[in-house]
């Protein structure tokens, strides 16, 4: 027997197609070649702008494996492998046996390395707050608070949905 379809059914896959849609609208954002080279002067450093996502990602959630920082970065482990060595050969990221296996390397970021993310969290405020300064602070809250909370559950759900 098909199920019926209710008004709040309705609206809840109205505002889920919306939810998509302005996801798909800050990922795009995000992912543009010319927000990471803005992020890099901003911050004044100089550093590739194929790398400068990794490094960051590196200090944020490392020590990580290869494998595991590809996939965050949606890029092929052997492209990541590489950029890694340069990172390491610049001296801003180094690797280290795995902390539950000795057979993965995982990177860390290098004194030098959290320097340069330091500058790059600085620029990162002093952009967002161009746009966030004309927000009211509740609104601002809320989001931080609710994209936490969509950020931890969505990272825990199965890769089904289920």
């Amino acid at each position: 027997m098909p199920r019926k379809i209710n008004v709040q059914d309705a609206h809840i896959s109205a505002q889920l197609r919306a939810l998509h849609g302005a996801l798909l609208t800050v990922v795009s954002v995000m992912n543009r070649p010319q927000r990471d080279e803005a992020m890099v002067r901003e911050a004044g450093i100089s550093l590739d702008r194929a790398l400068f996502p990794l490094l960051v990602g590196i200090e944020r959630v490392g020590p990580i494996g290869v494998v595991e920082l590809a996939d965050r970065a949606g890029r092929d482990h052997t492209t990541v492998s590489r950029q890694v060595a340069k990172l390491e050969s610049l001296g801003l990221v180094e690797r280290q046996g795995g902390a539950h296996d000795r057979r993965v390397r995982e990177a860390v970021v290098t004194p030098k390395g959290k320097a340069m993310t330091d500058a790059v969290d600085a620029a990162r405020e002093r952009l967002a707050r161009g746009i966030f300064d004309k927000w009211e602070p509740q609104d601002f809250e809320d989001l931080v608070r609710l994209l936490q909370k969509f950020a931890a559950d969505i990272e825990g759900a199965p890769a089904g949905g289920k």
